[in-house]
């Protein structure tokens, strides 16, 4: 494998600052529960060189000293000089941040085209939140040793030890965790096991092994599917009697015509099935990166799936009159994995939990949809069974939406006359967004999806009720029609409260994205907190994220149309500019402009941006009984009359770790 070398070298390492961002704020770039995503970021770079040919098996071992090691049979890491830093390459890697081999995406024949590292931290969190890391490489006939201590200091070195033979390469990396940045030191045997396993299903022709230490001894265990994910989501599914055959498909670009908004190389992977009951199965991936919370992509799958069964069922005259098939209905008894390929996704968060890269939607959605629907044209009798559940599905939810509204109808309730009101009478599929004037109001009415979302646009900003006793609240018209379009009572913490006549699943605070709206979401949220507090125990209130910026770049020509990108922040929009120019994308090829509000955005921009359900970013508001007390306490400083100097004194001592916006 030597002589596939030549293609990485220290030239490929690209630099984007040491390691004390890392340790100043390691719950930016790990989770602190445990170190299992630090250790998850050297399996993700032995994958990417199984991913780009190389790698044929990658080994982690578990040892009983609390350290863990990773080894693979790649080309090993760079061990030349890097020609900006003057230091070995291997070392730039493990103590630069955003530096890789990873960033260069516009030449077909760069080093790692298509992989799961993005930002080029990975790594450096591994060696940072280290009390020691060992690296040995071999590479071009030579054995070469790296040792770093102390989170993230050079201990020893690099240096030869030795010969090896011509053909022999590879990397071996050993860390020991540092206990102070983690809740627990102790890796999760069984979450490593699972994404091993996963691994190895998406690379057939890659042999993944685990070893556990135990009292001297170290056990393991391999995995390898020469069928790669036929074979591992038949064992997955085995025990739970699917109603069809199930539905498996690959599909890429492979070339730039097929797609004017694609690249080639991007696709997706995937299989399906059905049951009729059982825990379902359901797992994704981008760039072999396991996507635990979903995300984009898998909304695409969703929507490709959903319309060729709707079609499926409208040619065959399967429906049933008054039921309306929605894609909970098709996807409620699915099971599947999906694999995407993408050259240059966007994950939420460093430890990639979520994909909210938008263009994943269509990507998906186009890769799925026309197999599928031919899948079904040609397995006629699968395609029945498979609809007959979707259809027993959607009357079950039909019946027990008509149970609740018959419940609902049993009291006088009077709906605010703002309110503009969606057309389904589920609660468990509705929506209700919460926004400030009539300009923002009558953009997120022409916006929404009238089938589930409702608008209930708000006069002014509301009232800051921390301090108020809840017999006086419904004098103030804003925060009645809030009670009234909600179904539920005003109510105090610790208090029963009767939500079976709540009208909405989620309750959505839609305010602009800057500091005015920001203003409104606090208020809103001293509300809910003070005086519905049970709507957020239920995890039914959330806080949109519609952006700040849009991002307008030029056509590039033949396959690259004009684009219209969206940030959230700033932050955000300095990194989507570093990417265009890592795109090859010339200065003044894109311009910014800032929206001055969600009154401005057209309701197309609105939709794709904040109110899609596959495509929007929402948070979700939640408290933890821990720190139930210390969220109490902020509220009282923050919202109440006489605390004003309580205020002061906290903007006198953290004011300055706040990126206030004053633009």
């Amino acid at each position: 494998m030597a002589t596939k070398s030549s293609g990485y070298n220290a030239v490929d390492i690209e630099i984007l600052e040491d390691l004390s961002p890392i340790l100043h704020r390691p719950g930016m770039y790990t989770d602190p529960a445990n170190p299992n995503h630090a250790l998850v970021e050297v399996i993700d770079n032995s994958a990417d060189e199984g991913l780009a040919g190389f790698a044929k098996n990658i080994s982690v071992t578990l040892y009983e000293d609390g350290s863990a090691g990773v080894e693979d049979d790649g080309r090993g890491i760079p061990v030349d000089i890097h020609p900006k830093k003057k230091v070995p390459a291997v070392q730039v890697i493990f103590t630069t941040l955003h530096s890789g081999g990873k960033f260069r995406k516009t030449d077909k024949d760069a080093v790692y085209r298509i992989a799961g590292g993005l930002h080029g931290i990975g790594v450096c969190v591994t060696n940072a939140l280290g009390k020691r890391l060992e690296v040995e490489v071999k590479r071009d006939g030579a054995l070469h040793r790296l040792v770093f201590a102390d989170n993230g200091k050079v201990k020893e070195p690099l240096r030869k030890l030795g010969s090896v033979g011509a053909r022999e390469s590879g990397t071996h990396i050993r860390f020991w965790p540092d206990p102070k940045y983690f809740d627990s030191p102790k890796i999760v045997v069984a979450d490593i096991t699972a994404l091993l396993r996963a691994k190895a299903m998406l690379l057939p022709g890659v042999r993944f092994s685990l070893g556990v230490e135990k009292n001297g001894k170290v056990e393991t265990q391999t995995w390898h599917f020469p069928e790669g994910v036929r074979g591992y989501f038949a064992d997955a599914i085995a025990d739970l009697n699917p109603v069809a055959e199930t539905f498996l498909g690959e599909r890429y670009i492979v070339a730039q015509s097929e797609s004017d908004s694609f690249t080639e190389g991007e696709g997706a992977l995937w299989a399906a099935a059905w049951t009729p009951e059982g825990e379902v199965v359901a797992e994704a991936y981008v760039n072999m990166i396991p996507t635990r919370h979903g995300g984009t992509h898998v909304s695409g799958l969703r929507e490709g799936v959903y319309n060729a069964i709707r079609s499926f069922i409208e040619h065959h005259a399967m429906g049933q009159r008054g039921v309306k098939i929605v894609p909970e209905d098709v996807w409620s008894r699915a099971s599947y994995v999906l694999s995407v390929k993408m050259l240059d996704p966007q994950f939420k968060g460093q430890v990639k939990h979520e994909l909210i890269s938008r263009d994943a939607v269509k990507l998906v959605a186009q890769m799925v949809r026309d197999p599928f629907e031919l899948w079904l044209s040609q397995h006629v009798d699968e395609g029945k069974r498979i609809a007959e559940l979707v259809i027993r599905q959607a009357m079950a939810r039909t019946r027990a939406a008509q149970k609740v509204e018959r419940r609902k109808s049993s009291g006088v309730a009077v709906l605010p006359g703002k309110l503009t009101d969606c057309a389904s009478d589920d609660p468990e599929r509705n929506e209700l967004f919460i926004v400030e004037g009539d300009s923002a109001g009558g953009s997120a009415k022409q916006a929404r999806d009238k089938e589930f979302q409702a608008v209930l646009p708000l006069k002014g900003k509301p009232k800051n009720t921390w301090q108020d006793a809840q017999e006086t609240l419904y004098s103030n018209k804003e925060i009645e029609a809030i009670a009234l379009a909600i179904g539920v009572e005003l109510h105090k913490a610790g208090e029963p409260a009767d939500l079976t006549a709540l009208r909405y699943r989620r309750i959505v605070i839609l305010a602009d994205a800057d500091v005015d709206g920001s203003h409104i979401q606090v208020l809103l949220l001293t509300l809910f907190f003070r005086h519905f507090p049970k709507l957020i125990e239920g995890g039914h209130i959330y806080v949109a994220q519609p952006p700040l910026f849009r991002i307008d770049v030029t056509s590039l020509g033949k396959g690259k149309p004009a684009r219209k990108l969206y940030a959230l922040d700033r932050q955000e929009l300095e990194g989507m500019e570093e990417k265009l120019r890592d795109e090859g994308v010339a200065e003044g090829k894109w311009a910014v402009s800032r929206f001055k509000g969600l009154g401005e955005m057209s309701p197309e921009q609105l939709w794709e941006t904040t109110l899609n359900p596959d495509t929007r970013r929402m948070l979700p508001v939640r408290i933890g009984d821990e720190v139930l007390g210390e969220d109490s306490s902020i509220f009282d400083m923050m919202m109440s009359k006489e605390n004003a100097s309580q205020r002061r004194e906290w903007m006198e001592t953290y004011g300055n770790l706040i990126d206030a916006d004053i633009s």
